[in-house]
């Protein structure tokens, strides 16, 4: 009787393995035409990141509200980034998962720069 359940339980355990492998994540790959404009996208963006950290009436406001505006006004590229995500059939949770930790990265970095030029300028009062 133990040898048919041990048996059973070994047989069920190994349908449920075969099934976990098919939602498994399926490995991709982009053409170089494909990865050229999603690194194009992203340069554009961090372009219009770095432009807008120039501009005066950034230097004077508090740094989180600085930081907060130039991210909002520099939002449609990464739009574009996402068309073309969506272009490449790559499915909306990646395209979403990188566009994210891209903002986040984006963020700090303005964040950090803007305290940087802001101290700087306080050091030379």
């Amino acid at each position: 009787m133990n040898k048919f359940l041990l048996i059973l339980f070994l047989l069920s355990a190994g349908s449920v393995f075969a099934e976990e492998s098919k939602n498994e994540w399926q490995n991709t790959t982009l053409s170089d035409a494909t990865i050229e404009k999603i690194q194009a996208s992203k340069l554009t963006y961090k372009k219009c990141v770095s432009d807008e950290m120039q501009k005066s009436p950034y230097l004077t406001q508090d740094m989180r509200n600085a930081t907060d505006a130039i991210m909002k006004l520099c939002e449609p590229s990464l739009t574009k980034m996402r068309d073309v995500y969506t272009e490449a059939s790559v499915p909306g949770v990646i395209a979403d998962r990188h566009l994210k930790q891209l903002r986040y990265q984006v963020t700090r970095e303005v964040l950090q720069g803007l305290m940087f030029s802001a101290a700087s300028r306080n050091a030379g009062k």
